[in-house]
């Protein structure tokens, strides 16, 4: 397990708590929004193509695991106050997400009530552990998360219109896009501070993250290939657009090459 260099410490801690005032506050100023007021529910589609249901109902089973994120987080993090204040505003937030997407569902008619009991009970079966075994391996991890899952969100807005149109869940899609990437800027800024601290070790923590990513708890579905393959045919997410649209752009955010990366594992 690698760990931040024992001087690095009270610099890291002090600077993550500024990082997250500035999170917390944008987000006060700019981002908090509402499931029943801020979405146009009245224009919802109910003749959308079933396979977008099919990737919502997808995402919102992803999100259902949240009680297992946080509980790792705060587990790893109790101590850092920063990183556990920012996880509580985040379980808020994807909260939201799970509540909004699940709304959907039921407004448009893809799926009823007893549809949606009978998914969480089966999920509820199972429990997520977090894939990394140190703190900073699982920042990184949350890292990559983050901005895949926004790019997921966001490749499936785009082929909204292609495939029928449904302005409420076109609202929906952008305003879970803009809180994803905002986690995901959060994280991006704490790795570039545990860079500077400890750029080796955070490589290696880097590299495992890259060259293993999977999205969270997706394989725990029963039906996850399936699912997978529908993302996949709509273009949302494979292994190209991890590369485009995940990989590269951390790497080029963060000043760091690829040989760089292979030279750290």
């Amino acid at each position: 397990m690698d760990h931040v260099k024992e001087t690095g410490r009270t610099a890291i801690d002090v600077a993550l708590n500024g990082l997250y005032r500035q999170f917390f506050d944008r987000a006060e100023k700019k981002r908090r929004w509402s499931v029943r007021d801020d979405i146009p529910w009245e224009q919802t589609n109910p003749n959308l193509d079933p396979a977008i249901a099919s990737v919502v109902e997808s995402f919102c089973a992803v999100e259902l695991f949240l009680p297992d994120y946080v509980r790792t987080a705060m587990s790893v993090f109790r101590s850092n106050r920063a990183c556990a204040w920012f996880y509580a505003n985040w379980g808020y937030e994807e909260s939201k997400h799970s509540l909004v997407l699940g709304d959907w569902l039921l407004r448009s008619g893809q799926r009823s009530d007893e549809q949606l009991a009978d998914l969480e009970g089966q999920l509820f079966q199972y429990e997520w552990q977090v894939p990394m075994d140190s703190a900073v391996g699982t920042l990184v991890y949350a890292m990559v998360q983050e901005l895949a899952t926004g790019v997921n969100y966001r490749n499936l807005r785009r082929r909204l219109d292609e495939l029928g149109g449904d302005p409420a869940l076109a609202k929906v899609l952008n305003l879970i896009s803009v809180d994803e990437q905002s986690h995901h800027h959060f994280f991006l800024d704490a790795i570039r501070l545990y860079l500077e601290h400890d750029r080796a070790g955070t490589l290696r923590q880097m590299h495992r993250v890259l060259h293993s990513f999977a999205m969270p708890a997706l394989h725990l579905l029963a039906d996850c290939k399936q699912r997978e393959s529908v993302i996949r045919s709509l273009g949302l997410f494979d292994e190209g657009v991890f590369i485009r649209e995940v990989y590269e752009p951390i790497l080029a955010a963060l000043g760091v090459s690829r040989a760089e990366l292979r030279r750290s594992a």
